[in-house]
């Protein structure tokens, strides 16, 4: 995915152009050297807005981890309170 940062006053004379490079990845428009907008496709913008999976859900599962059995033992011990004398 690439990305493209255009002035606004270019993104103006030249909006087709701006839609092509959204085809390959967003389009940072500036104005005044300051990023402003972002120009994406429908597809990207669904995608992003779709309410898929969250970030917590990906980072949480990575590939692979499906396929690992792990047991934990279970500790039966009571904890007993901090004793402070």
């Amino acid at each position: 995915m690439t990305s493209t940062t255009v002035t606004s006053r270019e993104f103006n004379q030249d909006t087709g152009g701006a839609k092509r490079a959204a085809q390959a990845g967003p389009v940072y428009i500036t104005d005044r050297g300051r990023p402003s907008h972002v120009l994406l496709t429908f597809e990207d913008y669904t995608h992003l807005t779709s309410g898929g999976t969250s970030i917590a859900e990906l980072l949480s599962q990575p590939p692979g981890v499906g396929d690992i059995d792990i047991e934990f033992p279970v500790i039966r011990d009571a904890a007993e309170p901090a004793r402070f004398d």
